[in-house]
């Protein structure tokens, strides 16, 4: 029986946490379409950085106490579940992608130039790599973060990651942030 309240207990208290610190109100600079300052792109660094912490924490804490056997709901599909909320409120998109080559559904599969440069780069060691976009007038921070194995039960779902050397890469989250 799957223990969809008690994960949701402790995820719900993240995601407030997470929306209290986003809704500060921030002041939008300059006009559509004309480059970022540094300061603006360094701040969404660091905004991408604490959702990086944010994020990964929730994972390792559903995984360390509510993950303990097939039945039980894997902790990135409730990630998964999670970065949906935060992108229908218009908040930013962050995406969980698979760097081995065996993803665990084509939804984890790297689909855009920056992500398909972002596996490469992350497979290869680096822990984290951003590039600076523009949609729609729009300027965003794409940026990628190395998702590693850290506990032994993310193989009661992931087979393939009893292989990975410590450390080593097995996906990564591909974070959209608007600069503000």
């Amino acid at each position: 029986m799957r223990r969809l309240p008690t994960v949701f207990l402790i995820t719900l208290p993240l995601a407030g946490l997470l929306w209290m610190t986003l809704a500060t109100p921030r002041s939008v600079s300059g006009d559509k379409g004309a480059e970022p300052t540094k300061a603006a792109v360094d701040r969404s660094r660091k905004t991408v950085k604490m959702l990086d912490d944010i994020y990964k924490t929730t994972v390792v804490l559903i995984t360390t106490h509510y993950v303990n056997d097939d039945d039980d709901l894997p902790a990135g599909t409730a990630a998964k579940a999670l970065f949906a909320a935060i992108k229908k409120k218009g908040w930013h998109e962050v995406q969980l992608l698979d760097v081995t080559g065996e993803p665990y559904s084509d939804d984890n599969v790297a689909s855009d130039d920056f992500d398909k440069q972002a596996v490469k780069q992350i497979k290869s060691g680096r822990p984290y790599v951003d590039r600076v976009v523009s949609r729609d007038g729009k300027s965003y921070l794409r940026a990628a973060t190395s998702i590693p194995v850290v506990l032994k039960k993310c193989t009661m779902c992931h087979e393939n990651y009893k292989h990975a050397k410590p450390g080593e890469a097995i996906g990564l989250l591909s974070y959209t942030v608007p600069i503000e």
